[in-house]
């Protein structure tokens, strides 16, 4: 069988509110704009990211989602969810999306079965070769839930929101990934720790300008990405469930910021 060539990212945190659906959807943005095909999977059932890219969840107009994909546990039966991303033009041709529904709480209860972590990576099974990227946005937790996303991953990234909560949650994704017992149970030994990404950074602030300067201790300087500063266009982003590119000028400075990642993304996970 020929080797998987696309790279997949979890984003995660063991707290929540600290920026990882916005990374992950204008990173998306960013690597569809340098001509990467990305998919993004929904992996926590407040469904936000699916609602961002332009596809909610509606019951007049039912889709699958991924809790259907989980509770199937069939290779390859993650082709049957993929949807273009709502957004148009090089987003629709270049995002794909496997959304998200409130019901993916349900498959919480079937984490004592044998083998219910490895049921989202054997349902990409082949579904995502031709992509340069799959990216997953985790619920903020190590459950169940988080773990399906890690099983599939070949690495994880931290959102760390430079406040003391903020950087313990980042910390306890980081351990629970770096422990080998977990990874194993998870069957994915290869599994690796690859950035810890500060994010909603308000400079005003010197309680963050403070944890700022404690993650190279903490995580490593080499692990430490660019920070994605604390900025309204990323959220009016989010509420009018548009790409930064829909807002004009406003979005120049946020487009750049999440560029540095993509880019960063394609040079360091080869």
């Amino acid at each position: 069988m020929p080797q998987r060539r696309n790279k997949r990212v979890a984003a995660g945190s063991n707290k929540g509110g600290v920026g990882k659906t916005g990374w992950v959807e204008m990173v998306a943005a960013a690597l569809a704009e340098m001509d990467r095909r990305v998919l993004v999977v929904d992996v926590d059932p407040q469904a936000n990211l699916s609602r961002r890219m332009g596809r909610p969840y509606r019951k007049e107009a039912p889709i699958v989602t991924v809790s259907e994909v989980v509770k199937a546990n069939e290779s390859g039966c993650a082709a049957d969810a993929i949807i273009p991303c709502g957004w148009g033009g090089i987003y629709a041709e270049r995002i794909d999306l496997i959304p998200s529904r409130f019901d993916l709480d349900n498959r919480i209860s079937e984490a004592a079965v044998m083998g219910a972590r490895q049921r989202l990576a054997r349902a990409l099974e082949g579904v995502d070769d031709d992509y340069d990227f799959t990216l997953f946005d985790c619920q903020p937790s190590l459950g169940h839930l988080t773990q399906l996303a890690l099983a599939a991953a070949d690495y994880g990234v931290a959102l760390v929101e430079p406040e003391y909560d903020g950087v313990d949650g980042a910390v306890r994704f980081r351990d629970f990934i770096h422990d080998e017992i977990n990874r194993m149970e998870m069957g994915n030994l290869d599994l690796r720790f690859a950035a810890a990404i500060p994010s909603l950074v308000d400079g005003r602030l010197a309680a963050h300008t403070h944890h700022l300067g404690t993650l190279p201790g903490i995580f490593g300087e080499e692990m430490v990405w660019e920070p994605i500063p604390l900025r309204s266009v990323v959220k009016d982003a989010a509420d009018e469930a548009q790409p930064l590119s829909a807002l004009g000028s406003r979005g120049t400075e946020m487009r750049e910021v999440y560029k540095a990642s993509a880019e960063r993304m394609i040079k360091e996970f080869v």
